[in-house]
């Protein structure tokens, strides 16, 4: 029999937290699966939390057939939509920014072809690229067991971005964070071109040193994460 989720059992308070394709009938895979009963070393019947990805999740009990313990709940929407579009960076540091966005709660996270982006992804290589960042997007969010997943979207050319509600560009010079600008804008670090400074007139400084584009994407995350959703609320301008 399962009880409503109002005991104080929930994502940040049950042992863990991993995504099943069904939670009216949850199963793990065989990675999860090992993971809770190896690494964690959960003990039968230890509460973890299922998700599906879309901000729905319920309690279950752990054990070789999991057991449902709570009714299922649905996080509402995201309102407004925090993003952080950055120009993609070498190696492996997209990954690492997406890995720390989505533990820091961005809500779309967009791999960014600006003027000045030396790293360009064509072909096979964009389907190989993604994928990974889903992965790593799945895994960052069930290590900050955030039963959403963040949408990651890209590449996407810097005038698809530039048109969102609240677009803000991040750049040396620019003012504080101002509450409506819900979207950030990280740059190559050769810099925005004047066409795309044109683009997009709100500004704000990250630092006053010039940073490298997987720096400054995670400080723009942060940024978005220190004022949360309730703050972006009180000012409706970016609508």
């Amino acid at each position: 029999m399962t009880s409503p989720a109002g005991d104080g059992l929930g994502p940040t308070t049950a042992e863990a937290l991993v995504f099943v394709a069904d939670l009216d009938r949850p199963e793990l895979s065989a990675p999860d699966a090992h993971h809770l009963r190896r690494v964690l070393r959960l003990r039968r019947g230890a509460p973890i939390a299922v998700g599906d990805g879309s901000g729905r999740w319920r309690v279950c009990s752990f054990g070789d057939r999991l057991v449902e313990a709570t009714e299922i709940v649905h996080e509402p929407e995201p309102t407004p939509v925090m993003t952080v579009a950055f120009s993609i960076p070498k190696a492996e540091k997209p990954e690492l920014v997406v890995q720390k966005l989505t533990e820091l709660g961005t809500d779309r996270i967009v791999l960014l072809q600006a003027d000045r982006t030396v790293v360009r992804w064509e072909g096979d290589k964009v389907h190989r690229h993604m994928e990974r960042l889903h992965r790593v997007a799945r895994e960052a969010a069930m290590q900050a067991r955030r039963p959403r997943l963040p949408e990651v979207l890209g590449p996407l050319p810097f005038g698809v971005a530039a048109t969102w509600p609240g677009a803000t560009r991040c750049d040396q010079g620019g003012g504080p964070v101002p509450t409506g600008q819900p979207t950030m804008l990280v740059g190559p670090e050769g810099g925005w071109t004047e066409r795309e400074r044109a683009q997009v007139q709100h500004v704000v400084g990250l630092a006053p040193y010039v940073l490298r584009v997987e720096t400054a994407a995670i400080a723009a995350g942060a940024l978005l994460a220190a004022f949360g959703h309730n703050a972006w609320l009180a000012d409706r301008e970016w609508r």
